[in-house]
């Protein structure tokens, strides 16, 4: 066990201590970078289940009769005409389009919704929805963060396992819906939400009752406790953009390939509108590719990509071995209208060939 700066524990840092973690400062908190090895985790949620600690993810919640409009001010989706139950991924973007962050919000109520940011987001998100709902006088902002752990089960197992801890419907639970009901004794929220790429559930529970359910989860023959590294070459084959890479404050959305989440036809203004309005009507400059190394080497994050005289034409945003496919994989911001065939990577003054495919590089059967 090593860590490389202080950071806040998480409900669940002991018994990744107790597993023999790899402990590491990510996003102010210290988080298990794997238990053993980050590929065997990795293979695990592919082939059966996975466990995760996500306690260091925020949850800002907004509520009252005006939590609905609030939000549809607030971010680029549509809110308030989703039904209680489900769940919507979108973006917080800045009045010049830059994304703030990319978020999942839940609906628990008519009045009750719940922002999850990333953890190292939560400030940034909290105060502009403060700021933004400021007009609203019937929408409260509450920062609850401290009060919840959340732990992820993913994998195609993840059904089969959950339901021995409880009675509630899984089965009818769709893809990006919440329901509330007692897991292993505790209530939780059971949301049909993940980042590997697998079907899997995100239980949100109080923090004080995270190590029990860790526990009796782990416990099952077949779950494997998964760390940082394992859920970011999961994410990673399966497309899904990761906030300080793919998606930053300098990049908007339609360059990132997800223009679909601005809803400009949504009948209020929003903050960023009249810019994504402009940027949706006018072509990229740049976009977001998926790239397979043909070679061994793999390209990592701020690795430039140029083409075949060697003339830089964009950049890796992130890239690693991945396990399920046996090759090296990035994702990387391209030029549009560049000539996408003898395109390489320079690796460490190498030029290293890649093809250019589309997202995701993994879809589940």
């Amino acid at each position: 066990m090593s860590s490389t700066a202080p950071g806040r524990k998480t409900p669940l840092y002991d018994v990744h201590r107790d597993l023999g973690a790899h402990l590491v400062d990510f996003a102010g908190f210290l988080m298990p970078l794997r238990y053993a090895s980050e590929t065997a985790e990795h293979r695990a949620v592919r082939a059966a289940a996975g466990l995760f600690d996500l306690s260091h993810m925020g949850e800002v919640f907004v509520d009252g009769p005006e939590a609905g409009a609030a939000l549809d001010h607030a971010l680029v989706g549509n809110l308030s005409p989703m039904a209680v139950g489900k769940a919507r991924y979108t973006m917080i973007c800045g009045a010049d389009g830059g994304v703030l962050d990319d978020l999942i919000v839940y609906r628990l109520a008519a009045e009750t919704f719940m922002v999850v940011a990333n953890a190292a987001n939560v400030a940034t998100v909290r105060e502009a929805l403060a700021e933004r709902a400021a007009g609203f006088p019937g929408a409260r902002v509450v920062d609850r963060s401290d009060e919840y752990a959340l732990i992820a089960l993913q994998g195609p197992d993840a059904q089969g396992i959950l339901s021995r801890f409880t009675a509630a419907p899984l089965a009818d639970l769709r893809y990006y819906a919440i329901m509330a009901d007692e897991v292993a004794g505790v209530d939780a929220l059971i949301a049909r939400t993940g980042y590997t790429g697998e079907d899997g559930f995100e239980l949100f529970v109080s923090a004080g009752d995270a190590v029990p359910l860790w526990k009796e989860l782990a416990a099952v023959e077949g779950v494997t406790p998964a760390g940082l590294s394992a859920r970011d070459t999961l994410r990673l084959e399966a497309g899904m953009p990761l906030y300080g890479n793919e998606l930053t404050a300098e990049t908007n959305p339609f360059e990132a390939g997800l223009g679909r989440v601005v809803k400009l036809d949504k009948p209020v203004d929003f903050v960023g509108k009249a810019t994504l309005a402009a940027q949706a009507q006018t072509p990229p400059g740049r976009r977001l590719v998926g790239l397979v190394a043909r070679g061994r080497r793999a390209p990592r994050k701020g690795y430039e990509v140029v083409t075949s005289d060697g003339t830089p034409c964009g950049v890796v945003t992130s890239g690693a071995p991945s396990p399920t496919l046996g090759t090296p994989i990035a994702m990387a911001y391209v030029d549009n209208g560049v000539d996408e065939s003898g395109l390489a990577v320079d690796v460490r003054g190498r030029r290293e060939p890649v093809d250019v495919v589309a997202l995701p590089f993994y879809k589940r059967s």
